[in-house]
């Protein structure tokens, strides 16, 4: 299916909502399987749809009003998906969270958000044993899969139920379509610099991030194959309901596994999935088999590649096609079929939709074409835009400086093609010359017995006017990697000025709970135990 025709099933933009959209898939398709679950659970389009207008009326049979929060805490499962449409057909708006939160990270967002009701898996209620209540407790707590052995602390006093129960309510209460200005979902950042931020997506915006790449060509025969977490845009908007939009089949996972991978694509006859960050190298990565081409796989989203990708699509037998975006500003950039398979080649800006430039970071002053510096994007249509970040005024100002919303993202335009080269903050200056630590991160994890790496600039001496580079890196299993290798390895494939002087061998890196790798808690750490390769020992 070609691009044209996604974004003509739209519709008229007054109907731009994922409620309106399943409603009318649903008369379109009927009874014809629209999601799976490993776990057995399925979902025809009109069973989705019938389903999601039941949850609705529980919902509004607590009283819920236009513009309360409803939290879930829900890990890849049907229940998710119909909350976020059931939500937006009584006004309410959806407040997914990442299941691996707990402690201050969970109590910021359930006191940012104050929800008026929550969702949470009864094995996931533990999570907020050390969370303060909020100011405003929730009206009820519902508990998906069976009652919680005992009252949730935070939630002391407020009524428990089982889903089951709760789903069995009906209200009187009408539904209705919402419009596609009004806010659907509060979608959390990874908060890797600060408190999470809470971005306010309208409903416009969800429904143009469900428009798919023109590279992938989805269509009603491809089945997605879903191993992300659902409380992310990537899973939820791209993946499930772009499928949704072009009649396309969804089956999902608990969750990605690079070793499990390929035997669940062809267990499922997945024709396009998506990878995101490191997932495409640990898919690379697995030991390589003669059948590796024998798979249904036809397509995938990857962001972002290296040099191996070339390998990775013979080795697969796949078309591999790039993108940029950020919950905030949906997807700015998707590569055609005509567009370059290259590392950090984001595609074809699109520019119906989106002003996008490259400035400096400094001044917001442009950079000439080719150049590098900050990506800063704006909508040229209403609502397909986050609204700002809730609760968050300043953090919003700050974000939109001079009319232009900031990504935090280094890249340069050539043409039409954005080019992702990496985030301002884990660039590094040293004598004179740039780093990206993302290419020496690339050229690291290349070598055979590394884990992962996370490459930072540290300064020597209080004087220090600019940057020495630092690895950190944890080795694979039973691995006895030395840093003179990794520096070897370095001093063949990176430039000279890009080679790190400090590498230090650690157990993890430390990653916010979806999983971004923490650099500022590093630069904090410093190189005071690291191996300096000007000495040959460790500081």
């Amino acid at each position: 299916m070609s691009r044209e025709r996604a974004f003509a099933l739209l519709g008229d933009k007054s109907a731009w909502t994922l409620p309106a959209i399943v409603r009318r898939q649903a008369q379109r398709y009927g009874e014809r399987p629209f999601l799976s679950f490993a776990s057995g659970a399925a979902l025809s389009f009109a069973g989705f749809d019938r389903e999601c207008d039941t949850l609705a009326r529980a919902l509004a049979a607590t009283g819920l009003a236009r513009g309360d929060r409803v939290l879930a805490m829900l890990r890849n499962r049907a229940e998710l998906l119909l909350l976020a449409i059931a939500c937006g057909r009584i006004g309410a708006i959806f407040v997914p969270v990442n299941t691996e939160m707990k402690g201050y990270s969970l109590q910021h967002q359930l006191h940012n958000c104050a929800p008026a009701l929550v969702f949470v898996e009864a094995d996931l209620t533990g999570a907020f044993a050390a969370v303060a209540a909020p100011a405003k407790l929730p009206t009820a707590v519902v508990v998906v899969d069976a009652a919680p052995a005992e009252e949730i602390a935070a939630f002391a006093g407020v009524r428990h139920w089982r889903y089951g129960e709760f789903a069995a309510l009906q209200g009187g209460q009408a539904l209705a379509d919402p419009s596609p200005q009004e806010i659907a979902c509060i979608m959390y950042t990874s908060g890797t610099t600060g408190p999470a931020k809470g971005v306010l997506m309208p409903h416009a915006h969800l429904a143009l991030f469900a428009v798919p790449s023109a590279g992938l060509e989805l269509g009603e025969d491809d089945v997605y194959y879903v191993a992300m977490p659902l409380f992310h845009a990537n899973a939820l908007f791209i993946q499930v309901f772009g499928s949704l939009l072009c009649g396309a089949r969804v089956h999902c996972v608990e969750r990605f596994s690079p070793n499990r991978w390929l035997a669940e694509v062809r267990a499922c006859g997945a024709t396009v999935t998506n990878l995101l960050g490191a997932m495409s190298e640990m898919v690379f990565k697995t030991p390589e088999l003669p059948d590796d081409k024998d798979n249904p796989l036809r397509a995938i989203l990857a962001v972002p590649v290296a040099d191996w990708v070339g390998r990775f699509c013979e080795r697969f037998g796949v078309h591999v096609c790039q993108g940029f975006g950020m919950t905030e500003c949906n997807m700015i950039a998707y590569a055609t079929k005509d567009d370059p398979c290259l590392p950090g080649c984001a595609g074809t800006v699109r520019g119906d939709l989106f002003d996008v430039a490259i400035v400096d970071p400094e001044t917001d002053e442009p950079v000439a074409e080719g150049e590098v510096g900050e990506i800063v994007v704006r909508p040229k249509i209403a609502n397909a835009f986050m609204h700002g970040y809730f609760g968050m005024p300043e953090k919003t100002v700050e974000a939109w400086r001079n009319l232009w919303f900031h990504t935090g993202d280094a890249g340069r335009r050539e043409g039409s093609l954005l080019y992702f080269v990496d985030r301002i903050k884990d660039r590094i200056r040293r004598r004179g010359e740039n780093v990206s630590a993302f290419e020496v991160e690339q050229a690291i994890n290349a070598l055979a017995g590394v884990g992962e790496s996370a490459v930072i600039g540290v300064r020597v001496g209080d004087a220090a006017a600019e940057q020495e580079v630092m690895a950190c890196v944890v080795r694979a299993d039973g691995a006895a990697l030395t840093e003179r290798q990794v520096l070897d390895h370095c001093l063949a494939r990176v430039p000279r000025f890009a080679v790190p002087r400090f590498i230090q061998f650690v157990a993890e890196l430390p990653k916010t709970v979806s999983g971004k790798v923490q650099k500022q808690a590093l630069r904090e750490r410093g190189a005071a135990a690291a191996w300096d390769r000007e000495s040959g020992a460790t500081k």
